[in-house]
């Protein structure tokens, strides 16, 4: 986020895209974790149901 601001601040378009890049990949990483978690308590609730 940071990187974002300062090359939309500076015009450094190329600092701009890094930081977009590391927004987005930070987004995706947290829907990784909550798809994972979700899995995990799928996966635990049909155990105990058997």
């Amino acid at each position: 986020m940071a990187k974002q601001r300062l090359g939309a601040r500076t015009g450094n378009r190329r600092l701009a895209a890094a930081g977009r890049t590391e927004s987005a990949e930070a987004r995706l990483l947290e829907t990784k974790d909550k798809i994972k978690a979700a899995a995990r308590k799928i996966r635990r609730e049909y155990r105990s149901a058997r």
